[in-house]
């Protein structure tokens, strides 16, 4: 890590001391990465995080108190510079949706590996989102499933009409990549994406990144095997 960068603060939410013991360890020693807290319910997660202001929230869903879609809600409405990756074990439709709703950046299993869990916390903290396969999997055949009902088709949203510039982005951005990722792949400046990335959000009228990929999914924008 370069001496003048700052590392990245981590915050820390789980109800079992042992998991968050055992993720700190994986993650402290991290060059780039620093633990500065743990929480064990969703009430102390939005306490620290007010107090602390990491840059990402690895935060559980089902903890006492208050949960963490609850949680991740007033962080992100408070909190608009501090991002939350949810690391759970529930891969279940309801949970991953209430998350990814909530504004989380990235969703994880707590079955992921050291370094699938390290590389998520470096792509959420840069503003990307990441969801592990398995979810992304999910997501895709639930609205699949919601795409496949019984509505009639002139009560769906028609799908934006993006620049060529812009599914471009919409592409890399479903698979996990971040703004300077984005800016060398298609070589330009990184204030650049940021204003393409807002006009895909105000098109698809999405609140996070994440959440724009789903609706560009849903809308046929991409294909399953884009995630």
């Amino acid at each position: 890590m370069n001496e003048k960068q700052k590392p990245i603060r981590v915050l820390i939410a789980d109800d079992h001391p042992v998991v968050r013991e055992g993720f700190g360890a994986i993650v402290d020693v991290e060059d780039d990465i620093q633990v500065v807290g743990q929480a064990a319910d969703g009430q102390e997660a939005v306490r620290l995080a007010r107090a602390l202001r990491p840059d990402v929230v690895l935060m559980d869903l089902v903890m006492p108190q208050m949960d963490g879609v609850a949680a991740i809600e007033v962080i992100r409405a408070e909190l608009p510079e501090t991002h939350v990756l949810i690391l759970t074990t529930y891969a279940d439709d309801e949970h991953i949706m209430a998350g990814l709703q909530a504004g989380a950046r990235g969703y994880l299993l707590k079955d992921a590996l050291p370094e699938e869990l390290v590389q998520a916390i470096r792509v959420v903290a840069e503003g990307g989102s990441l969801l592990q396969p398995a979810v992304a999997a999910r997501v895709w055949d639930r609205l699949g499933a919601l795409m496949g009902g019984t509505e009639a088709p002139e009560a769906t949203t028609p799908a934006p009409l993006l620049t060529d510039r812009e599914q471009e982005i919409l592409s890399l951005l479903a698979g996990g990549a971040r703004n300077r990722d984005i800016a060398e792949a298609l070589f330009i400046s990184e204030r650049t994406v940021k204003v393409h990335i807002s006009n895909l959000m105000d098109k698809l009228q999405a609140r996070t990144r994440t959440e724009a990929v789903a609706r560009a999914m849903q809308l046929g924008l991409l294909a399953p095997d884009g995630f």
